[in-house]
């Protein structure tokens, strides 16, 4: 049997943590683990316990951390004002545009910048995508409310 050696570029295969917007940080980061026993910075290669470790903690918060981005952008978006929404939304559709610009021009890049880069931007564009998506449906159902409220 094959042992296998982790370093920390390993840390890269899943995608990114998450860049949280600074109007839902508090909701998102309550309770949320940082798994800042470990610093990444001062594991060496032959820290395989170490590494796992990190990697586990740092997966499982991130996961923790997009599903209730989320959440508070559906929840933001039924609370706030149809025209809000409607900013928010196109915000949001400006960033996603941003980003696959970005990812464009760094997929010229070549080597382990343009790999980073890509990897990162990969990360930002599916999590602001699903941010999106969770204000639009949030943006339905507030509709839907409203339209059942005014025919009764």
């Amino acid at each position: 049997m094959e042992e296998t050696i982790l370093t920390g570029d390993d840390l890269m295969r899943e995608p990114p943590s998450p860049a949280i917007p600074k109007e839902i940080a508090s909701h998102v980061l309550q309770g949320v683990e940082p798994c800042d026993g470990l610093q990444i910075n001062d594991i060496e290669p032959f820290c395989q316990d170490e590494i796992v470790f990190y990697r586990q903690c740092a997966a499982k918060r991130d996961k923790e951390i997009r599903e209730k981005m989320v959440d508070s952008e559906y929840k933001l978006r039924i609370s706030m004002p149809l025209e809000e929404g409607k900013e928010r939304t196109t915000q949001l559709q400006l960033e996603v545009t941003l980003l696959e610009r970005r990812m464009i021009l760094a997929s010229g890049l070549e080597g382990m910048e343009g790999f980073r880069q890509r990897w990162s931007l990969h990360g930002q564009l599916e999590d602001t995508r699903k941010r999106m998506e969770a204000l639009v449906r949030g943006m339905e159902k507030g509709e839907s409310q409203n339209s059942q409220a005014q025919g009764s």
